[in-house]
């Protein structure tokens, strides 16, 4: 996946090309008809802007050195009208334009983030969240910005230049020649130049993601720095970091720079001639001052398309960048599907079954499980132990199909996971891991975050069975109270107990504590589990926990090991074994 962008800007594969340019016209053509509008304004100021020259012309030769003062008074009020005209076309354009660009914007990102939510939680592991901003933010934008500016730059350089090529063919062909010899060097130029500019810009990319991606790192763990002393080094970092991408900026610029001011000055060129050779027949009475300056004007009206042009062809670099990068992201597989007719989600108490089930992560040595049968009946209180890193997490993973088996299936109440409906799957399996995940909002917000409908007196009854009273107490707002980002002024504890809150309010058919009491006292997680267990009686509790107090008093006792799991008496577990 790495050589994608490489392969979309080569084009040597043009279905690759294809699929990109589709996905990304897919949100450009239920527009069409704001398009239109914006084309057809686009059309009338181009048609404004070539008429001006004109108006100057007539006005000087017919006006002026004629001594026609209605003449040039009907000329006067022509220009200021027209330009009042252009003005307010001007205007509707800029707002009706901005208008269409922010709403494919959020729509290309708006897909792209649909589609990052259905990654699996491995390639959130393998890639740098930072990254994925750049992509998700500045790519994005980049090819909006292409797809809606460039379209309509396109078109108004194409009428500008027709309009104002015919128009510099009826005062002078002769001159016009020089447009001949122009356009094929300027061509040949930025042909020569997009490869360096497609380089620089990419890795202007790069380094951008390198900064965001530090800052995504280090501004959470501000306190451990802190603690660590080391600012310093941080700081250091980021300045290196900052530096590198002044560095690419700069090239970047340089690069752009001369890969427009060539075709630049050689315009300048060729307008210094075209007033040598026309001011001279003006000099010799055989042409007029007036069409001297509006066919200078029309040059410059018809060089300025032609870069706007060729421009494009830069243009096309820059964005074949963040377009492959985001392709990148839009061809990450995604690990489950949903089912094309979901089955209806079977009532039961929450049995789960276990058939042949295999399961190994891509890139790393072992399965997590190896032709694994177990049964757990609905209703059951199951302990599930391991020693740290056999998988224990990456099993509920499977029950809540953030993974599909290799081989074998999952049974929920004798259903197939992969028959039924992927969110209501997780609604029916409740997982509080210890990685608490916490929104800046209200308490009562947070709680509620998996059950937005839930009432006031359901809020009020789990802070009570969580524990959460004094939390409650201590907010100047109570269940109002706002929580900071990730909840970072709260205890483990505090957040332990918000998750577990939240997952009761889900009221979930089986509930997974892995590792959820771990950062409350004994004395609070017991009080806390035989609340659940009350709560929850009839369905099916799964504890996972390194302390054999927590696993003690379960009906039955699963031990992963070596990609089985194995029934232990519970002697064992009372042992911590």
């Amino acid at each position: 996946m790495g050589n994608l962008f490489a392969r979309l800007v080569e084009s040597s594969n043009p279905l690759l090309m294809r699929q990109a340019l589709a996905w990304l016209y897919g949100f450009v053509r239920p527009h069409q008809r704001a398009i239109g509008v914006l084309l057809g304004l686009s059309f009338g100021a181009s048609l404004l802007a070539l008429v001006q020259p004109w108006l100057v012309k007539t006005l000087i030769d017919e006006g002026l050195l004629a001594k026609d003062y209605q003449t040039l008074w009907h000329m006067a009020a022509i220009m200021i009208g027209a330009g009042l005209l252009g003005t307010v076309l001007a205007g509707v354009n800029r707002y009706l334009h901005t208008r269409l660009s922010g709403r494919i914007l959020f729509a290309l990102r708006d897909d792209l983030y649909r589609h990052l939510q259905q990654l699996s939680p491995t390639f959130y592991g393998r890639r740098r969240t930072g990254d994925i901003l750049s992509r998700l933010d500045g790519d994005v934008a980049e090819i909006q910005r292409f797809a809606v500016d460039s379209l309509f730059s396109a078109v108004s350089a194409v009428i500008g230049l027709v309009g104002a090529v015919a128009l510099m063919l009826m005062l002078s062909w002769q001159l016009s020649l020089l447009l001949a010899l122009l356009i094929p060097i300027e061509v040949l130029w930025l042909r020569w130049m997009r490869r360096k500019v497609e380089r620089e810009v990419r890795s202007l990319r790069e380094r951008s993601a390198d900064v965001s991606s530090f800052l995504v790192e280090t501004l959470p763990a501000m306190k451990f720095i802190q603690a660590s002393g080391q600012q310093n080094r941080e700081a250091g970092r980021l300045d290196q970091l900052g530096q590198g991408y002044m560095r690419q900026l700069l090239k970047v610029q340089v690069t752009e720079f001369f890969t427009q001011a060539i075709p630049g000055t050689l315009t300048s060129w060729c307008r210094a001639c075209a007033f040598l050779v026309g001011g001279w027949w003006v000099i010799q009475g055989t042409w007029q001052l007036g069409a001297l300056i509006a066919f200078s004007t029309y040059m410059g009206m018809a060089v300025g398309p032609v870069q706007s042009l060729l421009g494009l062809y830069v243009a096309v670099q820059r964005m074949a960048v963040s377009l492959g990068r985001v392709m990148e992201l839009k061809q990450e597989a995604v690990a489950v599907r949903e089912a094309d007719s979901p089955r209806p989600m079977p009532e039961g108490p929450g049995e789960l079954r276990l058939e042949g089930v295999s399961f190994a992560h891509d890139g790393r040595q072992g399965a997590v499980l190896a032709q694994v049968d177990a049964c757990i009946s609905g209703g059951l209180k199951v302990a599930i132990s391991g020693a740290s890193g056999v998988g224990k997490s990456t099993l509920i993973d499977l029950l809540q199909r953030f993974y599909d088996p290799d081989a074998g299936r999952i049974l929920l109440d004798g259903a197939d996971l992969r028959e039924l409906d992927l969110a209501a799957v997780r609604q029916r399996i409740a997982v509080v891991s210890q990685d608490i995940v916490l929104f800046r909002g209200t308490l009562a917000q947070n709680l509620a975050y998996g059950a937005p409908q839930a009432s006031r007196g359901d809020l009020e009854r789990v802070v009570q069975l969580a524990h959460l009273d004094s939390l409650v107490e201590s907010l100047p707002l109570g269940l109002d109270g706002l929580l900071g980002e990730r909840g970072q002024q709260l205890s483990g504890g505090q957040k332990q107990r918000i998750a577990i809150a939240r997952a009761v309010l889900q009221a979930p058919a089986i509930l997974v504590l892995d590792e959820a009491t771990s950062a409350v006292d004994e004395a609070t997680e017991r009080e806390v589990i035989a609340a659940i267990d009350e709560l929850f009686a009839g369905r099916t509790r799964i504890l996972i926990s390194h302390r054999a107090s927590t696993l003690a008093d379960a009906d039955l006792h699963l031990h992963l090991q070596g990609g089985q799991l194995h029934l232990l008496p519970q002697e064992a577990i009372r042992h911590g074994r």
